[in-house]
């Protein structure tokens, strides 16, 4: 059996080394992750130049690691469809340094690296570690592996992943795992304006984040009541319900409709 490791934050980053390591209990572990940290890179693929793979030295009985000149995505993809020898049973994003909450999801490199997992038929998992300084990846990785071993199991639905929101707490204070939906966030101060030595105008995105909805049925609810969140997403983007509001256009909408 085979698990496919990658993530956002780049192949000497903490958290995929210790979730490669722990996922190392369950099966053969091939880590393809991007050389350098590509945080908030979505799901971007490299079109316009090469991709090169470099070998990585890696603790046994991994044994070494490959990176990749591009992003979560094409790490997943290149790994499919050119260095891995058999589809793995199972693709893990992670563990990223930093929560991927409600529409983080759409920015997100690890949850791309999942996503692309997922776009090729393999069940696929996110893993974040909600906190900003002084992570311990132990927890959570062990977490991680319990429930990879469960999909691997049981499977996912096709077109289903799933997005792992772990507190940066010690296990004893974690208060339990709750399955939740998506919350809504967004960013708020996010362009900063400033000017170099030569007076031009340059830019840095950032921002702070605001939380619209805390609701305790949501992923951004759970992690704030030291919880650990469960969410399925799914592919398929299409708003059901509006269906049949949107058909209502269409006699509007037809050749030569709309003119004076």
């Amino acid at each position: 059996m085979l698990i496919l490791v990658t993530n956002d934050d780049g192949i000497n980053a903490p958290g995929i080394k210790a979730l490669s390591l722990t996922l190392a209990a369950l099966g053969n572990v091939a880590v393809v992750a991007p050389e350098k940290e590509r945080s908030a890179i979505g799901h971007g693929i490299t079109m316009h130049k090469p991709l090169r793979v470099t070998a990585v030295p890696w603790e046994k009985p991994i044994g070494q690691g490959l990176a990749i000149n591009g992003t979560p995505a094409d790490c997943v993809k290149l790994a499919l469809d050119a260095l891995l020898e058999e589809p793995p049973a199972l693709v893990v994003s992670g563990i990223n340094w930093g929560e991927n909450l409600g529409t983080d999801v759409l920015y997100s490199g690890t949850v791309s690296g999942a996503i692309e997992g997922c776009i090729n038929g393999c069940p696929s998992l996110a893993v974040s570690l909600a906190g900003e300084t002084d992570l311990d990846f132990s927890f959570a990785a062990r977490f991680t592996a319990q429930l990879a071993r469960k999909i691997i199991n049981q499977g996912l639905p096709a077109g289903t992943l799933l997005n792992l929101n772990i507190p940066c707490l010690p296990p004893e204070d974690i208060k339990g795992v709750a399955i939740t939906r998506l919350g809504r966030r967004r960013y708020t101060n996010t362009v900063s304006r400033r000017l170099d030595p030569r007076g031009r105008a340059y830019y840095w995105l950032g921002g702070q984040k605001e939380d619209l909805d805390q609701d305790p049925a949501t992923d951004i609810g759970a992690i704030s009541r030291g919880m650990i969140s469960l969410t399925p997403l799914q592919l398929d983007l299409t708003h059901y319900a509006y269906q049949k509001k949107l058909a209502a256009y269409l006699p509007c909408l037809g050749p030569g409709q709309g003119k004076e």
